[in-house]
């Protein structure tokens, strides 16, 4: 490595983020990923990584800040990002204790732990279902009385839908917090879950750019079945971007800027879920992350768009005022993904043959196809349609993980 040039660290404890290494490494920067040992035979774009550097594969935070301070001492660390969800507060950890630029681990802790989301956005007259932490008996009881069932208790600081789970009577709320005390572990605790009301309802996305405290682009999509649902039954994933000119779009739209203007987000990617509840059709946030979005939604809107979060966040993070960021010109057509689990381990997937399919996934033991059209309803055809055939032809359906493999 040389020392002239401005150095990113890049801490990744899943396999993503391949985009972001290549566009840093293409405007002149030094990369140094920091990631588990078990990831280090991944196909990670090596042409852009100046270096490597290993941390054990049930890593603390503490190696991840160790790892991170021993790569600064040649060439000088200029930025820390955090490319997945549990990285996003090692990389601040890291930022705070070098003292170098980026947002602190006490700020993103708000994108972290769904409590403090949603008293930040209850705040600020967000909607959200109603919700408790588990700290108080008598006050959880007094919520479960006032909150019509069904409920959901869900881990504050999980991705996606993992560990949370549906109760439909009180004494169900009481049998999963106190089996989960008894495990007398702090990452189990029943302070580390919160209990909220389950509404019904189709569940949105809306990927954004942010700069400046302002959302510089986003894409605005719907999934076809819950995350939740997928999580918890299986079954196929399919989101697809919404009409441009939809009510549902601009509703998401405006919402989703006043949204990371009450988190204040300066700077970066978000990922924010909402759910349009089927009773009285308001939107209700789920939950808002810094970090781009997985099931290839990045693909997703770039085959819409030709807007890629990953590259299009490389640029703006290494931004300089010599060389600031500029947004592309953006297209509107429409994309989608239909993605499951495969019982092969290489599905063979040459037989669909349609000419709106623009990306095949080639993950072990996942079949996935990303549409693109000029018409929306043409992609919601094909997603419909893949959804029966992915299901007839390839489909596995793996246990309900409790946790993410972290």
């Amino acid at each position: 490595m040389t020392s002239n040039r401005n150095h990113i660290v890049c801490i990744a404890s899943q396999f993503k983020g391949n985009e972001f290494f290549e566009e840093c490494s293409k405007s002149g920067w030094n990369v140094t990923l920091v990631t588990r040992e078990n990831l280090i035979d991944k196909p990670w774009v090596w042409t852009s990584l100046n270096a490597v550097k290993m941390v054990p594969n049930q890593a603390t935070t503490e190696d991840y800040v160790r790892a991170v301070v021993n790569i600064s001492g040649s060439p000088p660390v200029t930025r820390v990002v955090g490319i997945d969800e549990f990285d996003v507060l090692n990389a601040a950890k890291s930022r705070e204790h070098l003292q170098i630029e980026g947002m602190s681990n006490s700020y993103l802790l708000r994108f972290r732990d769904k409590l403090k989301m949603r008293n930040v956005a209850a705040e600020a007259k967000i909607l959200c279902p109603e919700f408790i932490g588990v700290f108080n008996s008598d006050e959880i009881n007094h919520f479960l009385e006032k909150t019509p069932p069904p409920w959901i208790i869900k881990p504050r600081t999980e991705v996606n839908a993992f560990g949370i789970r549906k109760c439909e009577t009180k004494e169900q709320i009481w049998q999963i917090l106190n089996e989960l005390d008894a495990r007398n572990t702090w990452r189990d605790h029943p302070s580390q879950f919160l209990i909220e009301r389950f509404i019904e309802g189709k569940v949105f996305h809306v990927d954004s750019l942010v700069k400046n405290g302002k959302v510089a682009a986003c894409g605005v999509s719907a999934y076809g079945t819950s995350p939740l649902k997928v999580s918890h039954h299986g079954g196929v994933f399919t989101t697809g971007v919404l009409p441009y000119k939809s009510k549902e779009r601009r509703e998401l739209e405006q919402l989703n800027k006043k949204l990371l203007k009450v988190f204040e987000y300066k700077r970066g990617v978000s990922h924010a879920e909402f759910l349009q509840s089927e009773k009285d059709g308001k939107f209700y946030l789920l939950e808002v992350a810094a970090r781009v979005g997985g099931a290839h939604i990045a693909d997703v809107l770039e085959a819409a768009s030709g807007f890629n979060l990953w590259r299009e966040w490389a640029k703006l993070e290494i931004e300089t005022e010599e060389n600031p960021y500029k947004l592309p010109k953006l297209r509107q057509d429409y994309a989608g993904i239909a993605l499951a689990l495969a019982r092969e381990e290489k599905p063979d997937t040459s037989h669909y043959a349609e000419k709106e399919i623009v990306y095949r996934v080639t993950k072990p033991k996942h079949v996935g196809l990303i549409f693109r059209s000029d018409k929306y309803e043409t992609v919601q055809a094909l997603l419909d349609r893949y959804t029966q055939k992915i299901s007839n032809d390839f489909l596995a359906v793996a246990p309900t993980k409790e946790r993410h493999n972290d």
